[in-house]
């Protein structure tokens, strides 16, 4: 089996559910969208949500994948930065405790943190203060520790630090490995379209994104985007919601359908997606086989709060695998 390295955002999700969207629109936080907030903006955040209840849970994008990667079975690392503090020591704690080895490093700011504000027809708004994780830089990436692995799975989000993530996919190719990245969020594709489509093209195998983000960074409809992203990147991933993914890799077309699931909250659906999808990858399944264990992962995590699958629902993860 590969051994899959994630690098990404290292952050603690704070997850509030809103009786409506109106705070949405208090906040000035589009609906659906991932904005970056600074430590004031966070009080405003607390103070409008305090009446409501909070579910806190380590969380990032990769890290959420790494986690999820490490429970199917996969030998998995993460790269990430957190501050001198409780929350700090917490991240990496959890890291240990659910099977990621830890390649932290230390920032004199506070740990990150994303609040996951969650709808009633269960979309996110997550407004992100990254305090620590912001300060990953380029100089920080070591190749030995991208030696040690054979796949790179880069969060979308890094792509706001243009030196950190073109550092990253530089490493991955002088260490001979596979790159992948989660396109992350559809604001965040837009506002650094020109980059990333460059940075796609020179250093990335594999490409994750959901219907926003695909049209973001091409476009075009989800299922026209597919074809354009693959001729990018050597496979390409498009989430299209209920109605399944679609998966392209040279002319090779699949579309997988979606299990009907009662929708709670979506936060993490495309983290542990692009999990079960990896793993399969990793164990050299057929690329359907891959998509279905993605579907799997994320069809468990769609029917619970927070980004995070119990122990019991990984059981029936592995009982259908294993059947």
């Amino acid at each position: 089996m590969k051994k899959i390295l994630g690098i990404g955002n290292a952050l603690v999700d704070i997850l509030v559910q809103l009786p409506n969207d109106e705070s949405l629109h208090k906040l000035n936080l589009p609906k659906g969208s991932m904005q970056l907030i600074d430590q004031s903006t966070m009080r405003c955040i607390a103070e409008t949500t305090s009446f409501l209840n909070k579910h806190v849970a380590t969380g990032g994008s990769a890290s959420n994948t790494s986690v999820a990667l490490a429970r199917l079975g996969c030998n998995v690392g993460f790269i990430g930065k957190v501050g001198c503090d409780e929350i700090g020591d917490f991240y990496a704690t959890d890291l240990n405790n659910n099977g990621v080895t830890p390649h932290l490093l230390k920032s004199d700011l506070p740990s990150g943190r994303c609040n996951v504000l969650i709808s009633n027809d269960s979309e996110r708004t997550m407004a992100t203060y990254l305090g620590a994780a912001v300060t990953l830089s380029a100089e920080d990436l070591n190749i030995d520790i991208f030696r040690q692995y054979d796949i790179l799975h880069i969060e979308g989000y890094l792509v706001q630090n243009y030196n950190l993530i073109t550092r990253a996919g530089q490493l991955a190719k002088e260490a001979g490995l596979t790159v992948s990245i989660d396109l992350a969020s559809y604001n965040v594709v837009a506002e650094n379209i020109e980059f990333l489509q460059d940075f796609v093209s020179k250093y990335v195998d594999i490409v994750f994104a959901n219907e926003e983000e695909a049209t973001a960074f091409t476009q075009l409809p989800a299922e026209q985007a597919i074809h354009a992203i693959a001729q990018q990147a050597s496979l390409a991933i498009v989430k299209v919601g209920a109605k399944g993914s679609y998966i392209k890799q040279g002319e090779t077309l699949y579309h997988v359908l979606a299990e009907k699931v009662k929708a709670i909250d979506t936060t993490g659906a495309g983290d542990v997606y692009a999990a079960g999808f990896l793993y399969g990858y990793a164990n050299n399944l057929p690329l359907n086989r891959c998509a279905e264990i993605g579907t799997l992962c994320a069809a468990q995590v769609i029917e619970e709060i927070g980004a995070k699958i119990t122990p019991e629902r990984w059981q029936k993860i592995y009982d259908k695998l294993n059947n």
